[in-house]
């Protein structure tokens, strides 16, 4: 007789797996076979973790810092948290008003679930990062998805929102720099965002993963700089992740008000406990430490950045905004749409382009439907320069050939 099927929980089919690891997966498998695969689909950096951040997670093993930790991360680490949100932006928070994660994706969960439920509504700006409307959703709540314009270089236009916005509205996710765009909401924006906010006591969610990493002299706005009063409604999450190469090392943070740091310690307690005490102890040496890196880091992105706008717009049909932040483009590639491969499949969508690109012409991309974005295409610069040019070459040759 066969085993019974085990249904599974609602909430688990209303998500999808994460596209951009799903497509890095596939990539990784078919290099395994011996494909010379290019991968632009990988959203981190392609450095090393500093050496003396390594040397502290080392030494952290080596003193025998193994166990278990406070749940909200150690008290040296939410120091050096408030001490950088200090210096670099002049915002005071206390240890009390900050929690370390599992990376900062697991910060915004932890959020939402300490935030939201059944019948609350959060805005959520699209193009977006693949993973905010499942970790609404995995809350009970329904993500309101807020379309952002190309011609406008993806900032948000105030009248827009206000159509998307209603009685039901609880908060609002921002992300500048933006992944997947790498686009920056202007201060006339963030403006209208703060005055809706404070009128209807939404939580503003600023994502600022890809503060470090900004193109260009001018200081980028901020909502808490727009308007200060909102920093008693507002949750800061970033982490180390992107500014010091530490992906793997799993460690976000998020600052906010103390009660609802409270409720996420709560949540925090009962799914992962504490981070990794080796990783904290990691962190703390990056925040501590010198900050020259993510300025190194950010200087090597900018050839990349230029080489990769000349590419890409330089291909017939092509448009791409210029990103002021993180190392993504997104170029809108839907002039090849309706066309047909040489194998006579017919391309009618992103999912159906990348698939083609990566079967194709070895080319590892992230379709733009994942990101709320069907027009377009992502592709990460955070690889050499001899990758980009044959990557870009591929690209062009790959386009060509469609009917």
């Amino acid at each position: 007789m066969d085993a019974p099927i085990i249904a599974l929980a609602a909430r688990v089919k209303e998500i999808k797996a994460s596209p951009t690891l799903a497509v890095d997966a596939k990539a990784k498998a078919l290099k395994a076979e011996g494909a010379d695969v290019l991968n632009f689909s990988v959203g981190e950096p392609d450095f090393d973790t500093p050496p003396h951040v390594c040397e502290a997670g080392k030494a952290a093993i080596d003193q025998g810092f193994t166990r278990y930790t406070p749940v909200p991360g150690i008290l040296p680490l939410r120091e050096a948290v408030c001490e950088r949100l200090a210096t670099d932006h002049g915002w005071q928070y206390r240890p009390d008003q900050i929690q370390v994660s599992c990376g900062g994706k697991h910060g915004l969960y932890n959020m939402a679930q300490a935030l939201f439920g059944p019948g609350d509504e959060v805005l959520v700006p699209a193009p977006y990062w693949v993973s905010y409307p499942p970790i609404v959703q995995l809350a009970g709540a329904t993500p309101v998805i807020v379309p952002l314009d190309e011609k406008s270089d993806f900032d948000l236009d105030p009248a827009v929102l206000q159509q998307y916005a209603g009685p039901k509205t609880r908060g609002i996710i921002l992300n500048s720099p933006s992944n997947p765009t790498g686009s920056v909401l202007s201060a006339g924006a963030l403006e209208a965002i703060a005055q809706m906010a404070l009128a209807q006591g939404w939580v503003v969610i600023s994502d600022d993963i890809y503060d470090t990493i900004v193109y260009g002299a001018a200081k980028l706005p901020h909502i808490l700089d727009v308007d200060p009063r909102l920093q008693q409604q507002t949750l800061i999450l970033n982490g180390v992740s992107k500014s010091f190469a530490m992906t793997g090392w799993r460690i976000g943070y998020t600052a906010g008000p103390k009660h609802i740091i409270a409720a996420m310690n709560k949540i925090q307690s009962q799914s992962t406990s504490n981070p990794s005490s080796v990783a904290q102890k990691a962190a703390l040496a990056a925040l501590t430490g010198s900050q020259d890196f993510p300025i190194t880091m950010r200087d090597a992105f900018v050839p990349r950045l230029d080489f990769m706008i000349k590419a890409l717009t330089a291909i017939p049909g092509v448009t791409c905004v210029r990103p002021r932040g993180a190392f993504y483009v997104f170029p809108n590639l839907s002039a090849y749409y309706g066309r047909e491969t040489p194998g006579g499949k017919e391309i009618n969508d992103s999912v159906a382009l990348a698939d083609y690109l990566l079967e194709e012409a070895l080319l590892a991309t992230v379709p733009g439907v994942a990101f709320g974005a069907d027009q377009f295409i992502r592709f990460s610069f955070a690889t050499s320069m001899a990758i980009l040019a044959e990557g870009m070459r591929r690209l062009a040759q790959a386009l060509a050939v469609l009917k």
